[in-house]
């Protein structure tokens, strides 16, 4: 397989899906005073628009994450996100999981941050060339 070092791409041809629209914000989610809770869509808004590793396209249009496959507990303060690479066995699941647990971890509030596995997250982006990478899957389009 190739990989984020250029070479042969594993899924050269993926199907591509439209992306959903923007959700639009409550009078609820803009008022200071109530306590917003951070739900699903949130989470999913946040995560749909990292770029695959391998394709000029984002998790969302390749289908790797969709908003069904989030769940968010307020309860217990966790987040966990299911995502489905483009062909099973793919070289990539690593790095696009490490990819949305650091969009999260840099996104949610401190209090939602009980992502599991911190050392090994921690240790993944001390090197340096994999943290390039994760940037890059972070960063807009350009």
């Amino acid at each position: 397989g190739g990989g984020a070092g250029g070479g042969l791409l594993e899924n050269a041809n993926p199907l591509i899906y439209e992306r959903s629209g923007e959700r639009p914000v409550t009078a609820g989610e803009e008022d200071e005073q109530v306590p917003d809770s951070i739900d699903a869509r949130e989470i999913f808004d946040l995560i749909r628009s990292i770029n695959d590793p391998e394709h000029p396209l984002t998790l969302e249009e390749l289908n790797v994450v969709e908003q069904v496959r989030v769940q968010v507990s307020d309860l217990e303060s966790t987040v966990a996100v299911a995502f489905t690479p483009t062909i099973p066995h793919c070289s990539m699941a690593t790095l696009i999981g490490l990819s949305i647990k650091v969009k999260l971890l840099r996104s949610l509030p401190q209090l939602n941050k009980q992502l599991a596995d911190k050392e090994r997250v921690a240790a993944a982006l001390e090197n340096a060339h994999l943290l390039e990478v994760v940037n890059q899957c972070l960063s807009g389009r350009s």
